[in-house]
């Protein structure tokens, strides 16, 4: 479907579409969504999952009820202001795309109703120390960007039951990071494919619960603040 078919279609059926709560827009060929999309009222499930979506309107933060955002594989850059204006928002996917730390609008961490926050295969060098405010994410997926740190606030996230930042520039981790409980059966931490520094590397040879048993060392504390 074309952006001219699907302004078409969202301008011709108005009236039925504010009662849609889901629609699923994958694989096509949508290099924009058009601002006309603020019509589907009650949408709470939006699928633009591989298209080749260079940019996005600014009311698509007008859809007060939408729970699902997948913007994953497609071309974004940026997000337009105003985008952590979705009250309700709970799973968002922003795989696959050309977004930085400067690409984040100033009210994107407002989005504190987010249990799923989706970044993986993106260039960020620098988590947001606003990421901290995020606090009923339970998955944080980090993979494959640039990242050569983690903000201390990271440690906040005390309902994290994923964490994912395999395939970055990370040397270290903070101490703050073993506040969390991502040891168990039901947790999943995954950091391999990063250059790790002694003693640190050591530590994940063994295993990830030996990881946060050193992170939360006083020894580990000490050195992280001496290297500040």
């Amino acid at each position: 479907m074309s952006v001219h078919k699907l302004i078409f279609f969202l301008s011709s059926f108005t009236v039925t579409l504010s009662h849609i709560t889901q629609l699923v827009l994958s694989h096509n060929k949508l290099t924009t969504v058009p601002a006309n999309i603020a019509d589907l009222r009650n949408i709470e499930v939006l699928n633009f999952f591989n298209n080749q979506i260079e940019e996005l309107p600014t009311q698509i933060s007008s859809l007060q009820k939408l729970k699902h955002l997948n913007l994953g594989m497609n071309r974004l850059n940026t997000l337009p202001r105003g985008f952590g204006s979705l009250p309700a928002l709970e799973v968002l996917d922003l795989t696959y795309n050309n977004l930085n730390e400067n690409s984040l609008p100033g009210n994107f961490f407002y989005l504190t109703t987010l249990r799923a926050l989706y970044l993986s295969d993106n260039d960020f060098e620098i988590l947001p120390p606003d990421i901290g405010k995020l606090t009923k994410l339970q998955i944080l997926s980090l993979r494959d960007n640039d990242l050569i740190s983690l903000p201390k606030e990271i440690g906040e996230l005390t309902q994290l039951k994923e964490l994912h930042i395999q395939g970055n520039r990370l040397t270290v981790l903070p101490p703050e990071l073993g506040n969390l409980d991502l040891t168990g059966q039901k947790q999943v931490f995954k950091a391999e494919n990063n250059p790790w520094v002694t003693p640190i590397a050591d530590q994940f040879q063994l295993g990830v619960s030996h990881v946060f048993e050193y992170i939360r060392s006083e020894t580990y504390k000490y050195q992280n603040r001496v290297a500040q």
